[in-house]
């Protein structure tokens, strides 16, 4: 196999007709500027390559679709692998995904309860035992006289397939009727069933009234049920109740009996094992496919939470049932597993199952992400989160021969977890695996076979190839900008003094999830950092009861805070603003121009145009979400989705407008010789420049370009901003907004993305919010910023359970000296203390 990747003239996006040779099975680290063509580089060209050529060699039928995919703009590559792209948006924000289903824990604790599982009465919690057909007769004749029931035998439980064999027998054996997922269906007519679509089918024994002289009858009734399935279904016509019988087992106290017990009945994602109120998703108020508002949810007021019904609860092991396995920690978890003993019988069993559990948990602790637990949904990850589960499936896949191409997997790390992370991925590459990562992060670039970097700026001024070094080179070239901030001849400067507040906003006994009954106080008027190691409770204590109860009392807003006892000094701020790393939209229709309003002041200024005027085209004319100016073919979105079933969905550019969202019409109205298509594919650099004569337009852009969005280009898909990118469009849309100098900003991680250079311009903006008068709370783990901070709340030791403790408190200096945190330490280092 060739031993390189081979690129000739690359030149996607901003990139300036690269050449590059990257040697395989190496760690080779991507780096430079904002906006510098990284990305470009990495997921547009090279992973997007290698992508098309494998959608290539699927059958013939299939490759007509791929045949739309624009190939990269590049000249020539060879030596690629098949890729895997492990990057922050990849990971499913559906409400039924959670950190077990998507590592597939879950699914070996579900087979090990199907198959070791002792199970209980969900009422009386009594273990339970066999029912026989006496039992069941006496419980249906117990029934009010008079009563109404069907005696159903299910047959087939949520299973794919037609089923026909079964209905033929159950035609051939005398059997007229069915209920079919819920419905009643006649088998003397016709009807099929979806051969891809899960279906219970329960056969219908008998209609029968309650009754003593119906004894036997019910009796007989039930043997025949029997004889096709060990559970019984009696079916309450009039309430359409249904009451389950099983020849396994029943509760003699309560009369209650359990379905058969296999894997699916700890399925959420199955009618089998869903709680039947909020049908598996856990919550009140969500639906399958809305945009959730993780502020707002509300449990399920049926299973708590727990996603299940009561049924598969009642299913234990050592005293768990699976929910509340769910709940440990990965790490909680694997001592928990290791503590159980096993009978002669079931031992065989339970060790298969536990053997790869404990495989995928080693992988996960590896990646340092040891304290999430089973059951917190996907939706609520972190972008870097998110990423790492995703590199630890890939760790235990046991792939070699594959080309990785990584995106800032650092993001979120303690520097003191930046180590494993490190280890993780050189054991990939030991097992004959190419990684290509984008990294700003000194110790990744540091333990990299080869350094890639661009620059020299961002935008027009990016897309150079600037350098190619293994790291000790580098570390000596005088041209590299990375080079400069590594050794220190370019630094972000110390604060000469820190400010000091006399005000202070006091939490008191914050104790959600991992948090210890901690008291904090967090100063204002000032730059705060909050730090410590993943899982250590810091967005816990700062979005979970800080934020929620500061929207609740500010605005009456319908959210539910962790728990606290109390917080004092919330009358001393009038506003609060939460900037974060969620995506700015959903769909290709949210812009980084939409957001922050520059898209308004420009569709007011094509509309005000006299070509406009003359035809009398209004703003609305102007707006690719609104019928008349955009292009209908596409709906203004400017590419169409198709739909691949068993593969992500493609994305193609509209065959009509050409990207260009707008119909022909409206594209004749032109500004200094721009239509109104051309000015959103502009950076954010080149509109500043454009529109210097509109001050309006001219103020949100400087803005913009301020807080390092020069490069970003006014309509690109909010799809395809990564967290940092859209985090920094909310800043510049908060930072547009006139300030009350008693604003407290939040901000998660905003130094992702960023290197070393623009993380200057971003803290220059952050300085200048509380030199207004502002206090400006930031989650960090760049030491660049939390050395330039007033204040430090460091929360540790470690993460998951054993964190949540105020480990250290007080200036960047007083923190370095406390002996007992992890942050200190780095920080004693980066201060030369």
């Amino acid at each position: 196999m060739q031993q390189n990747i081979v690129i000739k003239k690359a030149r996607q996006h901003n990139l300036k007709n690269i050449d590059l040779i990257l040697p395989r099975n190496k760690i080779i680290v991507i780096t430079g500027p904002s906006g510098s063509g990284k990305s470009s580089l990495a997921m547009d060209t090279i992973f997007a390559e290698a992508h098309r050529r494998y959608l290539q060699s699927l059958p013939i039928e299939l490759r007509t679709i791929f045949d739309q995919l624009q190939k990269p703009d590049v000249d020539f590559i060879e030596g690629l692998s098949p890729g895997i792209s492990v990057d922050q948006k990849t990971i499913s924000k559906s409400p039924r995904s959670t950190v077990g289903t998507i590592t597939e824990i879950y699914d070996y604790l579900r087979l090990l309860y199907a198959k070791i599982g002792i199970p209980y009465c969900p009422r009386c919690g009594r273990r339970l035992i066999s029912q026989d057909i006496n039992k069941m007769l006496d419980f249906i004749l117990s029934l009010t006289e008079g009563t109404k029931i069907q005696i159903l035998a299910p047959v087939v439980i949520e299973k794919k397939g037609e089923h026909k064999e079964i209905f033929d027998r159950a035609k051939a054996e005398g059997f007229i009727r069915a209920r079919i997922d819920g419905n009643i269906v006649e088998l003397t007519q016709e009807f099929s069933l979806k051969k891809h679509v899960r279906h219970t089918i329960e056969l219908i024994v008998d209609r029968i009234i309650v009754k003593e002289k119906y004894k036997n009858q019910i009796k007989r009734a039930l043997e025949l049920a029997m004889k096709y399935t060990q559970t019984v279904v009696v079916n309450i016509v009039n309430e359409n109740r249904d009451i389950i019988f099983s020849s396994v087992l029943a509760c003699p106290n309560c009369g209650i009996s359990l379905p058969d017990i296999d894997p699916r009945l700890f399925s959420f994602n199955s009618k089998y094992g869903a709680c039947p109120r909020c049908k598996g998703l856990g919550y009140e108020n969500i639906e399958e496919e809305e945009e959730i508002d993780v502020l707002s949810l509300i449990p399920c007021k049926l299973c708590e939470g727990t996603r299940l019904r009561e049924e598969s609860l009642a299913i234990k092991i050592n005293g768990k049932n699976i929910a509340e396995l769910s709940t440990f920690s990965i790490d909680e978890l694997k001592n928990f597993l290791y503590g159980l003993k096993f009978s002669s019988y079931n031992a065989p069993i339970a060790e298969r199952i536990l053997k790869e559990i404990f495989i995928k948990i080693d992988f996960l602790q590896k990646i340092g992400v040891g304290y999430l637990s089973l059951n917190r949904p996907s939706f609520s990850l972190s972008g870097g989160e998110a990423q790492r589960i995703r590199l630890a499936t890939q760790l235990g896949s046991h792939l070699s021969g594959v080309l990785y191409v990584l995106d800032e997997p650092s993001i979120g790390l303690h520097p003191r977890d930046c180590l494993k992370l490190i280890e993780s991925m050189k054991e990939l590459s030991i097992r004959g695996n190419t990684l290509i990562v984008v990294e700003h992060d000194e110790s990744t670039i540091m333990n990299a076979d080869l350094v890639v970097e661009l620059g020299p700026g961002g935008g027009r001024d990016g897309g150079y190839l600037t350098g190619v070094y293994p790291p000790d080179k580098l570390l000596k070239s005088r041209n590299s900008i990375t080079a400069q901030y590594l050794t220190g001849s370019s630094k972000i400067s110390i604060p000469e003094e820190r400010r000091k507040s006399q005000k202070f906003i006091k939490i008191i006994g914050a104790q959600a999830y991992n948090l210890k009954n901690i008291n904090v106080e967090i100063p204002l008027g000032v730059f705060v950092c909050v730090t410590g190691v993943a899982g250590s409770g810091k967005s816990t204590l700062i979005f979970e009861i800080l934020y929620k109860a500061l929207v609740k009392k500010l605005y009456n807003a319908n959210v539910y805070p962790g728990n606290y006892k109390a917080i004092e000094g919330i009358e001393q701020i009038d506003k609060v603003v939460c900037v974060d790393q969620s995506p700015i939209g959903r769909t290709s229709r949210s812009t980084p121009a939409t957001y922050t309003q520059v898209m308004t002041e420009i569709r007011e200024l094509f509309s005000l145009l006299p070509d406009a005027r003359v035809r009398g085209y209004s703003k609305s004319r102007f707006s690719f979400n609104l019928p008349g100016g955009r292009c209908e073919s596409c709906q203004g979105d400017g590419i169409k989705k198709i739909k691949m079933h068993l593969l992500p969905d493609v994305y193609v550019v509209c065959d009509n407008c050409k990207g260009k969202r707008y119909n022909e019409e409206t594209l004749q109205i032109k500004y200094k010789g721009k239509n109104i298509s051309e000015v959103l594919q502009m950076t954010v650099s080149e509109a500043l420049e454009f529109f210097s004569a509109v001050p309006k337009l001219n103020q949100k852009l400087q803005i913009m370009e301020d807080i390092g969005l020069g490069y970003i280009t006014l309509g690109q898909p909010a799809t395809t901003l990564s967290g940092g990118e859209a985090q920094r469009v909310k800043l510049a849309k908060e930072l547009s907004k006139k300030p009350t100098g008693k604003t407290l900003y939040i901000l998660d991680e905003p130094t992702t993305g960023l290197h070393m250079v623009d993380i200057e311009r971003l803290l220059n903006i952050l300085q200048r919010l509380v030199d207004m008068g502002n206090t400006v709370i930031v989650i960090e783990h760049d030491l660049e910023i939390i050395k330039c901070a007033d204040y430090i709340i460091d929360l540790g030791p470690e993460g998951g359970s054993s964190g949540g403790y105020l480990i250290a408190k007080g200036t960047p200096e007083e923190v370095a000296l406390n002996p007992n945190s992890y942050t200190g330490k780095f920080l004693k280092e980066k201060l030369g203390l």
